[in-house]
């Protein structure tokens, strides 16, 4: 049931991650599509809801493959304009050409070692867990604006840096909190 539920997540996230690249909300929509970070975030997702380290990395792969099929089927769909007696023939060329195949290859990376990281902070509140998925929001924008490639609503970026800043206090709260719950809870004989 877990793997249906990353497959249905991942899809719908995918596809509306596209959808919002294309429709007229100006450039917030394409800003918030251009994102990496939240492509990070989902496997972790996937990975937090498992006890078990294997399965934690299978679901983040699970969900970030089916999050790029999604994206890959909007992007080719009718929604978009597109013929639907071509669908296959586009997607083919779509996920083959560009820097796609490059993705997918991230993807086949990121997706397990997310679901990892978020197995871990389910099972033991890793720090690097946390600093891994808050540091993806927080230093995105400071990537893309060092590599030539940050365009888009400075509003977004803003945001994606405050939500990685409440995130990491969020997170610092939840380790100070379990280390004080180990702390306080009396051995055993």
């Amino acid at each position: 049931m877990a793997y249906l539920i990353a497959v249905v997540a991942g899809f719908v996230f995918g596809a509306v991650d596209q959808f919002l690249g294309t429709i007229h909300f100006g450039p917030w929509g394409w800003t918030v599509s251009g994102m990496s970070a939240p492509w990070l975030i989902l496997p972790f997702l996937a990975g937090m809801t498992q006890e078990r380290r294997r399965r934690a990395m299978t679901s983040g792969l699970v969900a970030t493959l089916a999050a790029l099929a999604g994206y890959f089927a909007m992007s080719n769909s009718p929604m978009e304009g597109a013929p639907i007696d071509r669908f296959f023939d586009r997607v083919v060329t779509m996920v083959s050409t560009g820097y796609n195949p490059l993705w997918i290859v991230g993807g086949l990376v990121t997706g397990p070692l997310y679901g990892f990281l978020g197995h871990r902070w389910r099972v033991a509140r890793s720090w690097m867990s946390a600093a891994l998925v808050t540091s993806v929001l927080c230093l995105e924008p400071l990537a893309r604006k060092f590599a030539g490639m940050l365009s888009g609503s400075p509003v977004v970026w803003g945001a994606e840096v405050v939500i990685g800043t409440v995130l990491a206090v969020m997170f610092a709260f939840m380790i100070a909190m379990s280390r004080r719950a180990r702390e306080t809870v009396p051995p055993t004989a």
